[in-house]
This record gives structure tokens, sequence and C-alpha cells, in this order.
């Protein structure tokens, strides 16, 4: 954790505190830390159960992670939560079973600026939903809300275990899979996106889309780069190919 990018207001420390927040629903939790080599008392136990049981992300992570809470009496662990509730994708598909949906999956974003501006473009663009990974992904907190300018909570966010299960679930429910890589095929406006159900992957600021992802893709465009530059910012791109579908479907409709 880079101490200057730290609000405490996004985490709950010390035992006690980070099992009342589980057993009583006083915040939502993302993920919890717990330092390596911190006694494991029945509190501790405890909280990883209800971690299992709830389906919550937990880490054992070296005692560093910690170095931004010196301050604080954490005893070992740390809960980062969220200013939202997250939507059931499954919930989420049966809802949409009528007319098109255009939804973005997030793969791997880790910059919280990047994220809020893109649930922020998202909302603005009349898309359905956001998924995001529960583990290798920026979580949504503090930062995101105030960088989405309040869009988090006009916009449908889903958090999954597992991207390529997501993938595979829409794709069985008529999702065309469209991921932006800077060695696609396709220059993102050659497609396209009227008439149909489909999912935008974006890939994370070093990494891009992960390769199972993009094999599972039925469509992988490009942005083309007229200087000998690497590529946009993850959320600028995003907010290019998101408004190249809405130019085509005001087209498409007059």
């Amino acid at each position: 954790m880079d101490k200057k990018n730290i609000n405490k207001s996004d985490y709950i420390y010390g035992r006690n505190a980070v099992f009342e927040a589980l057993t009583k629903n006083v915040r939502k939790i993302n993920k919890i830390l717990i330092s390596k080599g911190v006694s494991h008392d029945s509190k501790i136990n405890d909280i990883i159960n209800f971690a299992k049981n709830r389906g919550i992300v937990f880490q054992f992570v070296p005692k560093e992670r910690f170095a931004g809470f010196a301050d604080v009496n954490h005893q070992g662990i740390i809960a980062m939560t969220s200013p939202v509730e997250y939507t059931d994708f499954y919930e989420f598909l049966e809802s949409k079973k009528e007319g098109f949906s255009r939804i973005i999956i997030l793969d791997g974003i880790e910059d919280p600026h990047n994220l809020g501006a893109i649930i922020r473009t998202c909302a603005c663009a009349g898309f359905d939903a956001v998924i995001i990974p529960s583990r290798r992904n920026a979580q949504v907190n503090s930062t995101v809300e105030k960088t989405s300018a309040g869009a988090i909570n006009h916009m449908p966010l889903i958090q999954v275990n597992s991207l390529s299960n997501a993938i595979d679930k829409l794709k069985d429910n008529d999702y065309w899979i469209i991921a932006a890589d800077a060695h696609g095929k396709d220059n993102y406006f050659d497609v396209d996106y009227t008439g149909m159900n489909f999912a935008l992957i974006m890939g994370g600021e070093e990494t891009g889309v992960s390769k199972n992802n993009l094999k599972k893709s039925d469509f992988i465009v490009k942005i083309p780069m007229l200087r000998n530059f690497n590529s946009l910012n993850v959320s600028n791109a995003a907010c290019a190919i998101i408004y190249e579908s809405v130019r085509q479907d005001l087209k498409h409709s007059v």
C-alpha cells in the first residue's frame, strides 16, 4: 500500500472492528488482508471462517503491506471496504433477457482513478453494467467514488471471482465479446456495434487483456496510433470505443 494514496476511510482495522463489520454488515467489505506471521487466535479464525462463508476474498500478505498503518492499532488485519453494494451477476443476466445490453469488463485495472473514470463514462453512455474481478483489480473505494462523480450510484457494478467464467456465461446468453488490444485485427470504428449484446473488455494499464480472455473474444479491436507513442490511457481508450458504439446507435436510429 502506497502511503501517499491511503485513505483510511476505505479500511477497517483491528480484529474486533473487522469481526464486527463482518458479522453485523456494518460496511461492504471487498477484501481482508492478514499479516503473515500474525498469531491465529480465535478471533482471527472466526474472521477467516466468516469470510469463507460469505465469499469474501482474504489474503495473507507480508507485514510490509501494513507500513502505511503504523499509526493505528491494526493488529495484523485490515479490511478493505466499498461504498456500494455489488449487483449479482446472475440476477443482472435475468434482468436483461429483452432488448440489447452493453457492458464493460475490466481485466486488471489497477488505478482507482481509471476505474472511476470508466464507470463515469459508462453511466453517461447508457451502458448497463461494469464487471470487475475480485482479485488483481482496483476495487470500488472512496477514490473511485469521487473520480466517478457519483456515477457509481447510477451504474450496476458486478464483482466476480472469475472473469473467464463470467465471459463464458455471457457468451451463453448471446453476448458478443469484444476485447481492446494494441495488436488487434480491426480498428475499433470498423466493428458494427448496433443491434447486438456486447461486452467490451479493457485490460490493465501494464498487462492488457489476459491471453485467455483474448482467446475467448469474438473481436479484438485496436485504436490506431498515428505517432510513435505507446498507447492511450485505458480510461481514454475505453471512452473512445464506448462512444463509437453510441455514435453508431444514434446514426442507426435516425
